[in-house]
């Protein structure tokens, strides 16, 4: 019925099988694990760094070149969101500031 080639019957069993060993690997041990203080501290940084990875380059880049000109609803929605954010603290409030500069520029003036 299905003509299955072996090289990848061989990558999919493969595959299903590093993914059950790295998966239950911290079953294997009765004693609790603990990460060193370093990569603890690291972890800390690694939301900031992959929120960081995905937004930035949306900001900044169209189509994958960098956007060459400042009539960019973008840049102004960023900014705006970035100040409210410094200024209050809060995430809902950053998101309605950053859309409220965003909408009138990229809707009424087709930036």
């Amino acid at each position: 019925m299905f003509d299955v080639d072996p090289w990848t019957l061989l990558t999919i069993v493969a595959l299903g099988a590093i993914t059950v060993i790295t998966r239950g690997f911290f079953f294997l041990s009765s004693k609790p694990w603990t990460l060193p203080h370093w990569a603890q501290r690291g972890l800390q940084y690694a939301p900031i760094a992959a929120l960081s990875a995905v937004v930035v380059p949306e900001i900044v880049m169209t189509q994958g070149q960098l956007i060459t000109t400042w009539q960019d609803a973008r840049l102004f929605a960023a900014a705006a969101g970035g100040l409210w954010f410094f200024w209050r603290r809060g995430v809902l409030g950053t998101i309605v500031a950053g859309m409220a500069v965003y909408l009138p520029l990229h809707v009424g003036l087709g930036w």
